[in-house]
């Protein structure tokens, strides 16, 4: 699964069929990839080649190497048990995607503040739309709902940011992507896996190589499969003899809702609420990390928004996704399993408060600090790199906001007297900056 963005990355996402060892894949906005040297000119020749002609025979040596990592691909997956007739089928005209490798190796330097995803994700259209779509829809979905355990506005609310509602399912033929990322070799081992996993569903008959379109990741359908995940999750939900996640809404929603069920879904359970939090709290609490009963945190003065009891949540956390002047949120064990569809915390919240639009509740009613900018990817390797230096570790510097990045930050706003909320700041980054340069 996974949610090409579109918005923040996009990200990547799932879990791991038994047979098949995948990880999260995330997309991320495209950015050309470095163009390889042209060969140096003989010193035999009156001159060098023209560009263009180095260009041609470049590309030329690329298609050979392509074609020969397919036929390497190819033998082996013979042996594996996939027929000859597939064979032909998926790579007799498979083709090496440039803008594959540009997607993989894109790495966006200025990230998305949440609110700013959550603006498009929830946007006055998309909630409309998806209100149509579920009164539109309700003996198909409610049918899956009952029959999986999880609630219909979640449903369509997946669909809704996978596809905006199966409008757009990506238009890339999966075979050629995955045959592209294993080439590329960044990530063979994943890529050789998923395009088994894909050949696999040819062989089935499931649905044709030319059907068989989506995302430059290797995500298909209506809610983004991946191959690995179609093959252990996807559903044949219309008794046509097919999983067709593609074209069927019986399938896509019964395939979705199977996928949610076996990855941990609480029937019964909210995936969370918006609270607010008693003067004086520990921020440092408010962490995916620290769970306790909804009960525990309601005695430490934790409050629903209009006052309610909280939700019967059993192993609850606190989400601060926009630091201690941001809204907070309860989250339970059905929000960590809507992240194991995304993992993003942007993403299965946007997932969890447009099902909560769609059921007629309410919007964040907190504001957003919109002044807040986020910190570029530079940025926050400098901050990554400052914290470390200082004794705040924060793990290897890589200018991704992950667990470590947010204990190290924690632990210096603590050395402050500030909110430990772990959210990194460019006031935070200046002062550590300035820091530095007082120390040397």
């Amino acid at each position: 699964m996974h949610t090409p963005f579109r918005f923040p990355a996009p990200a990547c996402r799932w879990l791991v069929p038994a047979l098949l060892a995948t990880f999260v894949v995330a997309g991320c906005a495209s950015t050309p990839p470095v163009p390889p040297e042209a060969p140096a000119p003989s010193k035999l020749s009156a001159s060098p080649a023209p560009p263009q002609a180095a260009a041609v025979v470049d590309e030329a040596g690329r298609s050979e190497q392509f074609a020969r990592w397919v036929a390497g691909f190819r033998a082996s997956a013979r042996v594996a048990g996939i027929g000859e007739a597939t064979l032909q089928s998926a790579f007799d005209t498979v083709r090496l995607v440039p803008r594959v490798i540009a997607s993989d190796r894109a790495q966006p330097e200025f990230t998305r503040a949440v609110w700013d995803y959550l603006d498009r994700a929830l946007s006055a259209q998309r909630v409309n739309r998806g209100q149509d779509k579920l009164a539109q829809l309700r003996p198909v979905v409610d049918t899956m709902a009952a029959r999986y355990g999880v609630p219909a506005e979640v449903l369509i609310a997946i669909w809704g940011m996978e596809s905006n509602y199966g409008s757009f399912v990506g238009d890339i033929p999966t075979i050629d992507a995955l045959a592209t990322l294993g080439f590329e070799g960044r990530r063979e081992a994943w890529a050789r896996s998923q395009l088994l996993a894909s050949l696999t569903i040819l062989q089935n008959g499931d649905i044709g190589r030319a059907q068989m379109v989506g995302s430059w990741a290797g995500a298909m359908g209506q809610t983004q499969f991946l191959p690995s995940n179609y093959l252990a999750y996807a559903v044949d939900a219309d008794g046509d003899g097919r999983r067709d996640i593609w074209g069927s809404l019986p399938d896509v929603m019964a395939s979705t809702a199977n996928f949610l069920a076996s990855s941990g879904w609480q029937a019964g359970q909210p995936w969370g609420i918006e609270v607010r939090l008693p003067p004086g709290f520990d921020y440092a609490r408010a962490d995916l990390q620290v769970r306790q009963p909804a009960s525990q945190w309601a005695g430490e003065g934790v409050q629903s928004m209009d006052g309610a009891p909280l939700p019967l949540l059993l192993d609850a956390s606190l989400l601060l996704p926009a630091s201690a002047r941001g809204p907070a949120f309860l989250v339970g064990a059905n929000f960590r399993t809507i992240l194991r569809y995304n993992n993003s915390t942007s993403y299965a919240l946007a997932v969890g408060l447009l099902a909560q639009q769609l059921a007629g509740g309410p919007a964040v009613q907190t504001a957003w600090p919109r002044d807040l900018l986020p910190l570029s990817r530079s940025e926050l390797l400098a901050l990554q790199t400052a914290l470390n230096a200082r004794g705040f570790d924060s793990g290897a510097p890589d200018g991704t906001m992950g667990p470590a990045t947010g204990r190290g930050v924690r632990q210096y706003q603590r050395s402050l007297g500030l909110p430990a909320d772990g959210y990194p700041t460019g006031e935070l980054l200046q002062r550590l900056q300035q820091q530095g340069a007082a120390a040397n």
